[in-house]
């Protein structure tokens, strides 16, 4: 692959990153955005499930009252058929007419409970997938932070370990040179002590206090001495 085309690709590659980037951040807006407005409906739901629990109360109440009339007109019935059939047969017109009306209400009765039956399960269902939603997108955010802050950690602590690296080759250096300096002084040293030394020598030798050459006569009286 030549040099251009490893540059282009190198391109295309950041310029792929990046947008998936802004593509990942406008996801977690969008997101958030949807989770707003489906906590807005599950409001509106759960008032519509209250105006159609009121509906099912009325309904019930109702039905109740056409039962209790139900009753009294059977009773009503039973007490005037021995005195006045008319009135009896009257009585159990009423009774079917209110059955009827009863069976009706019962009808819509039944209707609304299973309406808020599944609305209820539904709501239900919505706010587990919700909560579940807005956890993942909690999760995410807070990982996102974490991240940052380790990614932020570990530049500052490579960098701190870059400059402790040149600052402890700097130090080493400086050493280097001390203990060079340090054996220059101590030779520089010796160096005197030795020119001192010989000077002081030949100076005694001179005066014939010492040093100098032995001559053979003292050297045979040494020997004849013994």
């Amino acid at each position: 692959m030549s040099v251009w085309r490893k540059l282009v690709t190198a391109v295309k590659g950041g310029a792929t990153e990046a947008a998936q980037s802004v593509v990942d951040s406008q996801a977690i807006r969008i997101l958030e955005q949807e989770i707003r407005d489906a906590k807005d409906e599950l409001r509106k739901s759960d008032h519509a499930r209250t105006q159609i629990l009121a509906k099912c109360k009325l309904a019930q109440q109702k039905v109740d009252n056409l039962q209790s009339s139900i009753e009294q007109y059977e009773a009503h019935a039973r007490k005037a058929v021995d005195s006045d059939r008319q009135l009896a047969l009257d009585c159990a017109q009423k009774v079917s007419d209110l059955r009827a009306e009863q069976d009706g209400e019962q009808k819509y009765l039944d209707q609304f409970k299973l309406s808020e039956k599944q609305l209820a399960t539904n709501i239900s269902q919505a706010k587990s997938n919700l909560k579940r939603l807005e956890q993942q997108v909690d999760m995410v955010k807070a990982t996102e932070s974490v991240q940052k802050a380790q990614v932020a950690v570990s530049s500052r602590h490579l960098g701190a370990n870059s400059k402790m690296k040149t600052a402890t080759e700097s130090l080493s250096r400086i050493q280097e040179k001390q203990n060079l300096r340090n054996a220059e002084l101590q030779a520089a040293e010796e160096l005197a002590s030795e020119e001192s030394s010989d000077d002081l020598s030949k100076r005694l030798a001179e005066a014939g206090i010492a040093g100098g050459t032995t001559s053979a006569d003292d050297e045979l009286s040494r020997i004849l001495g013994k």
